[in-house]
């Protein structure tokens, strides 16, 4: 169980997908009658073992980034059987923020600066890795012990060129203090940047906005024009947008300058997400992310090498993985 959750949140691919990942691909339909809509991302579930699903929407050969989201996933829901748990094992990253959120469950988050924290449904790690960061992620033993669920989604947020090589931080959010909007059937928890004149406490490096909505039937919501970039994922129900409807799993890219209002068809949960445009293409690879593919070759160097650090009291790591040498293509709006 502990290497398919390795593989469920520790990505090893690189773009181009290589034939050996061809199981990540990502299906996509793309919406030209809408004129709010420029793609529907429609990630396939893969089952990594024990029922635990994993959805990737983010990146696809048809959208690679959304603002500064470079990388969405959605984790289960799953039940945790009595005796087992999630052990994502000590990786590395550069280049980038992970921001993790709960819906059900509990994850430990440990990491090379020491910090050890829990976080919860409705919390908020915001983890800038900087210049080279190592965190792992496990279910805590008396979770562990008794069985537990888990559902959630990790994203990452590519950093702007002049912060990639900031020092690594962390900081958790409680709930509490996170900015709640609410009113007429919806309630909007804003989880990190600017929205609806609010802005999220998380210490965010460009124009962005993330922020987890439920709506009741019939609720709707207007989103604006205020970021260029913007997206919807449905985590539960069904939604209308401006005459298109669409169900759970799906992410829904909005054109630019488009303003549209999303109606609930049934009880719904979903994110919005976007920001501004990336100040250029980024490459990723694997756990890495940067404006530089000379930068992407040092870091891979640094953690072979084990010049990247470790977690303290978790000696267990994650080696490079193996992939075939294909240059990693930049990530880059289409």
């Amino acid at each position: 169980m502990d290497a398919l959750q390795d593989r469920a949140l520790i990505r090893p691919w690189a773009w181009p997908l290589t034939s050996a990942h061809s199981a990540l691909h990502t299906r996509y339909v793309t919406m030209n009658t809408n004129p709010g809509i420029d793609v529907v991302i429609v990630p396939p579930t893969h089952d990594l073992g024990d029922g635990f699903h994993v959805r990737r929407a983010l990146p696809s050969r048809e959208r690679r980034m959304v603002g500064p989201f470079v990388f969405f996933d959605q984790m289960g829901p799953t039940v945790l059987r009595a005796g087992s748990g999630l052990d994502v094992r000590p990786h590395p990253h550069i280049g980038l923020a992970t921001v993790t959120y709960l819906f059900d469950g509990e994850i430990i988050h440990r990491d090379s600066l020491g910090t050890t924290q829990a976080i919860r449904p409705g919390e908020v790690n915001w983890m800038i890795a900087g210049r080279g960061i190592v965190h792992s992620e496990r279910t805590a033993a008396d979770k562990r012990a008794a069985g537990s669920s888990l559902s959630g989604i990790q994203t990452w947020i590519a950093l702007p060129k002049a912060e990639e090589e900031r020092a690594p931080s962390f900081r958790h959010h409680a709930a509490g203090e996170l900015p709640l909007i609410e009113g007429e059937g919806k309630s909007l928890r804003l989880i990190a940047g600017s929205l609806y004149g609010a802005r999220a406490p998380v210490a965010t490096l460009s124009d962005m906005f993330y922020a987890d909505v439920t709506l009741a039937a019939d609720a709707r919501l207007p989103v604006a024009t205020e970021h260029e970039q913007r997206a919807l994922y449905i985590i539960r129900g069904r939604v209308d947008v401006d005459g298109s409807a669409f169900d759970a799993s799906q992410l829904v890219v909005l054109r630019p300058q488009q303003a549209v209002t999303i109606r609930a068809l049934a009880p719904s949960q979903l994110l919005l997400l976007g920001g501004a445009p990336m100040d250029g293409p980024r490459h990723v690879w694997w756990n890495f992310v940067s404006s530089s593919s000379e930068r992407i070759e040092q870091a891979k160097a640094d953690w072979r090498e084990g010049r990247l650090g470790s977690v303290p009291g978790d000696p267990e790591f994650i080696p490079l993985p193996t992939i075939p040498a294909v240059q990693s293509q930049p990530v880059d709006y289409p």
